[in-house]
């Protein structure tokens, strides 16, 4: 816990700050690849040039992009930050800087989504502990409208055209670079941030939106391949499997077919890492590639995801030499990083050392410049129980989940019933039970989102030996078995009320109304509010339907016995406590007394 405390004090470092941009934004694409997906699917099929053209079925695909793609990545940023709450109000100012503008407007909506969210998010901390009983459901959903209302108007008449200009010159600038055949150089700055894990950041920020725009324009864009291309990862683990030695020889081939068709680049790092002269393979792969992409005009309708060959094909438009530009220049980033790869590893004269050790020394000496010691699994873990495993990764999508399935399987193989689950960091929920696992790079930012949580932070996380040492600790008994609470409530030594609650985290209560009891919760708040007043204390105390609830440790349901056990079906994370008589005041006073 000292060294969390440390690292926690520590200047953030600049790549620190951009990864967290980039998660802010990739958070919004990534959940709503599906619609991307969707609409390059509907463009590459139905349009006019298309593989099945249908003249009715095309018109959906301007809609799409104008107003669904936009108010999706909105609703994400302003629920990220807000809730669902949050999420409508960012839809909402984002109508405004759509109507106002003539462009598909991504940047737009990644600006206003998260500021909508913003803006309700400190109306309602600032109001809603001031609202008179009963006017809760007007004031909530006139501010929301009111707001939304104020932000489109703003969007509409000054952030729209200002979004645009700034769009317009982006859009030209890329134009004259590519013109001018200068494009491949962005890969000297891509390929190396990938293996830093700022490719979101680059991608999902910049290259996403502005490949949508000029595809929307064009039907295709280069900018959808200059990430994604497989090809220079896939020529350095060639090399290691021809060139290679010890385990990261034999463990190429399997690394080959996940990085290539299954679309996970992540793999590929460690064995850069293991040799930083490969840092030169991956830039002239990616260059050399990006080149042959320019010069034949190659492009894709969207972008693929993950940057699997399988994906990227799906995204080429039809025709025959559309295809065939695309498969030279992956197949072009591939043969020149092998080459490059291949003189750097039959030089290599250093003693065989397997690639866990590789992965073992790097970490010591990362740890080490942060001022922190490197330990194992199991010494982590004997700090206190595990009932829930998570894998974080930046996106939460493809090395995450690949981790997050080995260890399910080494757990359900050692007989254990925790649960193995993956996300993305930003998502993560400081939790009691919780041990999450996550890559070296990002070990601070999911030690500052889940401060309580145990961490084990691993360089690889298809093959980490650290998998091991957490399925030994699990199974010891004085990490597994804690002893657990009795009951919601018991009676302390002085004859107060203890409850199963961690209240120094509440910073919010919430009542529950559904259908059948939309004023008896209403009451139910309005007698706490009186009951906090009394105390002298203050806290946000809110009246939510259950889909509204924030499924977060700060927040402390007050329900009855039927309610709570419906919550408790749902979420995990939020804290409850079952009140048998909702109006209760000498009930609320002990609560209210506990509270911080």
């Amino acid at each position: 816990m000292e060294a969390t405390a440390n690292n926690s004090k520590k200047k953030t470092s600049l790549k620190t700050r951009v990864q967290r941009l980039g998660s802010a934004l990739s958070n919004m694409v990534l959940p709503n690849i599906g619609a991307f997906i969707a609409w390059g699917l509907m463009t590459a099929l139905f349009i006019p040039t298309g593989w099945l053209p249908n003249a009715d079925l095309a018109k959906i695909g301007t809609p799409m992009v104008t107003y669904l793609l936009p108010l999706l990545i909105a609703y994400s940023g302003g629920k990220a930050i807000a809730g669902h709450r949050g999420g409508v109000v960012g839809a909402i100012a984002t109508m405004g800087v759509i109507v106002g503008a003539n462009i598909p407007m991504f940047i737009g909506a990644m600006a206003l989504g998260p500021l909508g969210g913003w803006c309700i998010k400190k109306w309602d901390d600032k109001v809603q502990p001031h609202i008179r009983q009963g006017f809760e459901m007007l004031v909530n959903n006139f501010s929301a409208g009111i707001i939304g209302m104020i932000l489109a108007i703003i969007g509409f008449y000054a952030i729209g055209p200002v979004v645009s200009t700034v769009s317009g010159w982006l859009a030209t600038g890329v134009d004259y670079i590519i013109s001018i055949h200068l494009i491949p150089l962005a890969n000297i700055f891509i390929e190396p941030a990938k293996i830093l894990f700022l490719n979101n950041a680059i991608n999902q920020g910049i290259l996403t939106p502005l490949g949508i725009q000029a595809a929307a324009k064009a039907g295709k864009s280069i900018l959808f391949l200059l990430e994604p291309n497989p090809g220079p990862g896939l020529g350095v683990l060639l090399a290691f499997a021809l060139f290679g030695k010890g385990n990261a020889k034999s463990s190429a081939p399997g690394a080959i077919i996940i990085q290539f068709l299954g679309g996970i680049h992540e793999i590929y790092f460690p064995y850069i890492l293991m040799k930083p002269m490969l840092f030169l393979s991956v830039i002239a792969g990616g260059v050399t590639g990006t080149f042959t992409f320019n010069m034949l005009g190659a492009g894709l309708k969207a972008s693929p995801s993950p940057g699997s060959i399988i994906s990227i094909l799906l995204m080429t438009p039809k025709g025959l030499g559309n295809f065939v530009s695309v498969l030279l220049g992956v197949t072009a980033a591939a043969v020149v990083s092998f080459l490059i790869s291949m003189v750097i590893l039959r030089r290599d004269k250093t003693p065989e050392v397997s690639l866990e050790d590789s992965q073992a020394q790097l970490q010591s000496m990362k740890s080490n410049a942060k001022g922190t010691s490197t330990k194992d699994a199991k010494a982590i873990l004997a700090g206190g129980e595990v009932n829930k495993i998570i894998f974080a990764c930046d996106a939460g999508m493809g090395s995450s989940a690949m981790g997050a399935s080995i260890l399910r399987d080494k757990v359900k193989k050692a007989g254990l019933d925790q649960s193995v689950t993956n996300t993305a960091i930003s998502n993560l929920k400081d939790e009691p039970g919780l041990l999450v696992v996550t890559q070296e790079e990002l070990a601070d930012r999911a030690l500052k989102q889940t401060p309580n949580a145990v961490h084990v932070a691993v360089e690889n996380f298809l093959n980490s030996p650290k998998y091991d040492e957490i399925i030994t600790s699990l199974k010891t008994k004085d990490v597994t078995t804690t002893e657990q609470p009795a009951a919601a409530k018991a009676q302390t030594t002085d004859g107060t009320t203890d409850y199963a609650v961690d209240f120094s985290q509440v910073e919010e209560v919430n009542f529950v109304h559904h259908d059948q009891n939309v004023g008896s919760a209403t009451m139910a708040m309005a007698t706490f509010r009186s009951a906090l007043r009394k105390a002298g204390k203050e806290i946000t105390v809110r009246n939510v339907a259950v889909n509204e609830l924030n499924d977060q440790p700060q927040v402390l349901v007050l329900a009855s016995k039927e309610t709570a056990k419906r919550i408790k079906s749902q979420f995990g994370n939020l804290q409850i406590i079952v009140v048998a008589n909702l109006l209760d005041d000498a009930e609320y006073a002990k609560i209210i007394s506990k509270l911080k």
